[in-house]
Order: C-alpha cells, then sequence, then structure tokens
C-alpha cells in the first residue's frame, strides 16, 4: 500500500537553464555550418591554386619581373583568401535569411567562386593570360556586385568582401602586367 502512495518526483529545470541549453545547441549548430561555409570554398581554390602552381608558374621571365611583383606563393595565395573572405561574408548573408529574400546575391556569391577557380589554373597552368585578364575583371565586377547586393542584406558582412576586393583589384594589376612580360 505505501508504493501506491510514493510519487516520482522531478526536478523542474529553471527557464534560465532551459535558455542557455537552447543558445548552446545553436551555437553549435552555427558553428558547425561556418565550418562547412568557410572550409568548402576555401579547399576548392586551395585546390585549384595548387593545380595552377604545380602546372607552370615558370613560365614567366623572372628578371623582366618589376620590384613590386608578388613571389609566386604569395600570387597564388590571393585566390583562397579572397575566397576565404567572401565565403565568411556569404555565410553571415546566409544565417540571417538573406539569401531567400535576394536570391540574386546567392547567384552572384557563385558566379564569383566559379570565376575563382578558373583563374589561377588559367593563367598559370595553360598559360592564357588575355583569356585571364577577362576572367580577373569579371571576378572584380562580381565581387563588386556581391558587395552592392550583400550591404541591404548584413551590413557586416560587406566589410569582409572589401579585402577580398582589394586583392581582386591587385590580382588584375598583375595580370595586365603578366600580358607584357
Amino acid at each position: 500500500m505505501a508504493t501506491s502512495v510514493l510519487k516520482h518526483r522531478v526536478t523542474p529545470i529553471s527557464q534560465q537553464d532551459d535558455k542557455r541549453e537552447k543558445r548552446r545547441v545553436m551555437a553549435k549548430r552555427g558553428l558547425r555550418s561556418l565550418g562547412v561555409a568557410v572550409s568548402f570554398p576555401l579547399s576548392l581554390t586551395l585546390l585549384s591554386a595548387s593545380v595552377g602552381s604545380l602546372c607552370g608558374s615558370d613560365t614567366h621571365d623572372v628578371s623582366k619581373r618589376p620590384f613590386w611583383f608578388p613571389p609566386w606563393w604569395a600570387l597564388h595565395l590571393t585566390c583562397p583568401a579572397s575566397s576565404f573572405f567572401m565565403a565568411l561574408a556569404s555565410w553571415m548573408v546566409w544565417a540571417d535569411g538573406g539569401f531567400h529574400t535576394n536570391p540574386i546575391a546567392l547567384l552572384l556569391y557563385f558566379t564569383h567562386l566559379l570565376l575563382l577557380l578558373l583563374w589561377d589554373p588559367l593563367v598559370f597552368a595553360a598559360g592564357a593570360t588575355r583569356l585571364g585578364l577577362i576572367v580577373s575583371v569579371a571576378l572584380f565586377l562580381t565581387q563588386f556586385a556581391c558587395l552592392r547586393a550583400f550591404r541591404p542584406l548584413n551590413p557586416i558582412a560587406s566589410y569582409f568582401i572589401n579585402p577580398s576586393l582589394a586583392l581582386l583589384a591587385f590580382l588584375s594589376l598583375l595580370n595586365l602586367k603578366l600580358l607584357f612580360l
């Protein structure tokens, strides 16, 4: 009879602990999505840069290079650096739900990624510097369009595009100089 009177009592979880747990789960999911959003394009551009560096960095005459021309390894790292900044900015726009409100921004980002993957092997592996100049100018314009599309969606994300835009402007100048080497 004594067992019928017993009740199982559960300690209630306080509201504050429940909110902390929800925040922890959301932060964990956010870090996972950030890792995927940054590592996938970055690994693709690192692969593209390695193809460009392995297949023909020494095709241009070193003695004709101007003093401001960076070393080949630094030149090959401009594309992955640009990819990192753009991936971070696109993740911030995605996290705010910006790609649902403006799908053109997503199209611009994927166009930027495709052009970025093409530039390094096109210029260094294939030696097509004229076509590379066209791709680098299109890349710069696409990234500028991304900046304009991302700014209303997430103003902080547009600040991450600025260093990448400067890298691509320098890359276009270097590509122009490679035409005359």
